[in-house]
């Protein structure tokens, strides 16, 4: 058994692949746009195409939507399988979305639900997952860092299209800072994208240059997802962060690992060369009495890779309340949240003072992720319904 993998450098692919082959699938990868970023769809289509001309694929299979894979499948009768692990992905409103050799998986319900409609009985929700087996060959023998609070993560101050709108009128401004305010105070429900009307639509299309993009052009739900999603999301995950670590930093000893300009959180420890994903970010997860989780609003229900990786080191995680926690963590007894700014402090400084149960609670995230949320789990998963969905 053999499938394609169509790779663009997702640090996800190797996981994944991984997991593929515990099963007994050989993966034969296509990696020409992990090098170059710009590669047309048309040179997708041909590089594809070559290779299931020459091999007998299961299917083939990607991270996030490619539409041009999807073409390039349909039209040589193969069925193409992604995952989606990013909110948002507009290439989900191109056309190609609705191919019924496409079987899409994604791991944020409420995105599910947006897109499930467009293709009924092809698309499915699946969350996340991590890789326990390779933080513990990493975690094994090393030495871990010990820390009170950290964070690792960008601030997002350097990739906020929001702030770089020029022009915007006064009016719309000040409804759009109004609505991400009020939703600044709302974890676990994003209302944004239903408060977007058509005039403001209008106000916007001429400043917002990807309203005009194929897969916005004429289409005004997905302007609204688009806004919503890609600027007034990260606009709100400034904000979120810069406010939250002020909070932590100005209370607690706090680590913050990030590429970001920290200059705006002068109490927080910085480490501005950030932590580097594989060898580096797990010993910090198991060395912190606290890792805080932000989720960028645009994740609606679902859990973020950050969270699983969190539990998969075996350290203790404080996250933001999302709808999907409950159903995959039992909060207080395997993970903890925080549903606003002030019970995150009184957590914060409750479990910094308890350190049994907050280490009974990491043991226990760590078992409950390694028993059913890793990777092989959730290939597991992708596999049984491929073979019992229509």
């Amino acid at each position: 058994m053999e499938i394609l993998i169509y790779r663009y450098g997702s640090i996800c692919e190797p996981d994944i692949m991984e997991a593929f082959r515990q099963l007994g699938i050989d993966v034969v990868e296509e990696t020409g746009q992990i090098s170059r970023k710009d590669t047309s769809p048309a040179e997708t289509v041909e590089a594809v195409s070559r290779l299931i001309k020459t091999h007998r694929f299961l299917f083939v299979f990607s991270v996030n939507f490619f539409p041009a894979v999807s073409e390039t499948c349909r039209l040589l009768n193969v069925p193409y399988v992604c995952w989606t692990v990013d909110v948002p992905v507009m290439e989900l409103f191109s056309p190609a979305l609705e191919n019924d050799t496409n079987r899409i998986f994604m791991f944020d319900r409420s995105q599910y639900e947006f897109f499930a409609p467009r293709n009924p009985g092809r698309i499915f929700h699946l969350p996340l997952a991590t890789n326990v087996s390779r933080w513990n060959s990493v975690l094994a023998g090393a030495r871990i860092p010990k820390a009170d609070i950290s964070f690792i993560g960008s601030l997002y101050n350097e990739k906020d299209p929001y702030s770089r709108i020029k022009n915007l009128p006064d009016y719309a401004k000040g409804y759009l800072d109004a609505l991400m305010s009020s939703q600044s105070l709302i974890w676990g429900s994003y209302f944004l994208p239903g408060l977007i009307d058509d005039a403001l639509l209008e106000t916007l299309s001429p400043l917002v240059p990807d309203m005009h993009t194929p897969y916005c052009e004429g289409n005004k739900e997905a302007q609204r997802y688009l806004i919503a999603n890609s600027f007034l999301g990260p606009h709100i995950a400034v904000n979120d962060r810069q406010r939250i670590l002020s909070m932590l930093s100005g209370s607690f000893s706090l680590e913050l690992y990030t590429l970001s300009d920290a200059s705006g959180l002068p109490k927080a420890s910085l480490h501005p060369k950030g932590a580097k994903t594989l060898t580096e970010m797990p010993l910090i997860f198991r060395g912190s009495r606290i890792n805080m989780n932000i989720t960028m609003r645009p994740i609606a229900t679902g859990l973020s890779l950050r969270l699983f990786d969190v539990c998969g080191c075996g350290g203790f995680l404080m996250t933001n309340y999302q709808e999907e926690l409950c159903e995959l963590y039992e909060p207080g007894a395997e993970v903890e949240y925080y549903g606003s700014d002030e019970e995150l402090m009184d957590k914060a400084a409750w479990y910094l003072e308890h350190d049994s149960e907050r280490e009974k609670i990491a043991r226990a995230g760590y078992e409950r992720t390694a028993a059913d949320h890793t990777y092989l789990k959730r290939i597991s998963e992708m596999i049984r319904i491929l073979n019992t969905a229509s």
